[in-house]
Order: C-alpha cells, then structure tokens, then sequence
C-alpha cells in the first residue's frame, strides 16, 4: 500500500471519529457531559454517584445517578433534558439518546435502559411537549 493510500485512509477515519462525536453538542454519545458526569449510571445507594448534587434514585431497577425534581432542562448537564415522568409523578434529568447503546455506558445488562420518545422534556428548545422532543434514556421500575 502506497504512503498517499494509508493517508488517505487515516483522513477518512479521523474525519469519520470527530463527525461521530456528539460532544461539541453536548448531544447523545458517550462523549457528552451527562455521561461524563455520570448521568444514568447503574448505582446501589448514594455513594455510587461521584458528581455533587446527584443522588441514586432507587425506583429504577439496577438504581440511577440522577438529579431529582429539577424543572428546566438548563438544571440538568449538557447532553441530558429534564423530562416529567408520570409513572412516579415527578421530574428527572435523562440522558438524551438516538438508540439503546447510547444509554447503556455505564449500566450492566441485567439493569439496561431504553431509549424512549414517549417522555416529554419539560423544556426541550422545541416549545415544550411534541415532535421536536429529544428521545431519552430511561431504566425499567425497580
């Protein structure tokens, strides 16, 4: 292989890493704020979730590091959305995703979460509830 065809190559594929991370956006991927400060992780109690302000809310199964009760998505990090959840009637911040793998860095198998469109962002930047809301990450009940 020639010494032009093996740039070529790493071009493309330097090109290719830096468009499939969403971390300037502070989009979906494991390179976000959120996932970089936890959010979503797989914990048994409170001392599992390292960032300041979250706690392990255990009413998910596998338990997640989270904020509780926030009311505005700018109360939540980059990469996440403050959403009302109806099963518990209360307000969390959830990671935002695209599909499946993007909300399950730091969760095990047994405890995966979905990827869902049927939670509303409080605050999406689309005007609140409808299409433009971001799908987000969501563990089963505990």
């Amino acid at each position: 292989m020639s010494k032009s065809s093996i740039a070529g190559m790493l071009l493309v594929a330097g090109c290719f890493a830096i468009a499939c991370d969403d971390d300037e956006q502070g989009g979906p991927g494991p390179g976000n704020e959120a996932v970089r400060r936890g959010v979503g992780a797989e914990c048994a109690d409170d001392d599992d979730c390292t960032e300041e302000g979250q706690v392990c809310l255990t009413e998910f199964r596998g338990g997640m590091c989270g904020i509780a009760d926030c009311t505005a998505s700018s109360e939540c990090p980059d990469g996440s959305v403050c959403v009302a959840d109806p099963d518990f009637n209360q307000n969390y911040c959830l990671l935002v995703c695209v599909n499946k793998p993007d909300c399950n860095v730091h969760r095990s198998l047994a405890n995966e979460a979905n990827c869902s469109s049927s939670l509303n962002a409080i605050d999406s930047g689309s005007g609140g509830e409808g299409p433009g809301d971001p799908k987000v990450c969501r563990p089963p009940n505990g």
